[in-house]
């Protein structure tokens, strides 16, 4: 299950090992369909740190992260982006794309 970030989770989220964050909002359409493949890959990948982060809600985030799509998934290591998409992916491109880092 993907954790559901704010400014008092993010940066223990992203700080060690690898870590991805999903940032989206309740009314985007692209983000409901990205939604569940997080969550599967959530699941799947134990070994990978996955938070979603709502930007109506957290906007200040999203904006010093320079979201200025959504959704975009940001890959983090050691509390540094090593990568980012914007949109939507099939779960096999975003595992493939998320296991490159590891």
């Amino acid at each position: 299950m993907t954790t559901e970030l704010d400014e008092n989770s993010f940066k223990t989220h992203i700080s060690g090992s690898l870590s991805l964050v999903d940032f989206w909002a309740p009314w985007c359409g692209p983000c409901q369909m990205l939604g569940p493949i997080v969550e599967q890959l959530s699941a799947e990948m134990k070994d990978v740190k996955i938070g979603k982060l709502n930007v109506d809600d957290h906007g200040d985030l999203a904006g010093q992260y320079q979201v200025s799509g959504i959704p975009t998934i940001i890959l983090f290591k050691n509390g540094e982006i090593v990568d980012r998409k914007t949109g939507v992916l099939p779960k096999e491109a975003l595992r493939n794309w998320i296991a490159s880092y590891k």
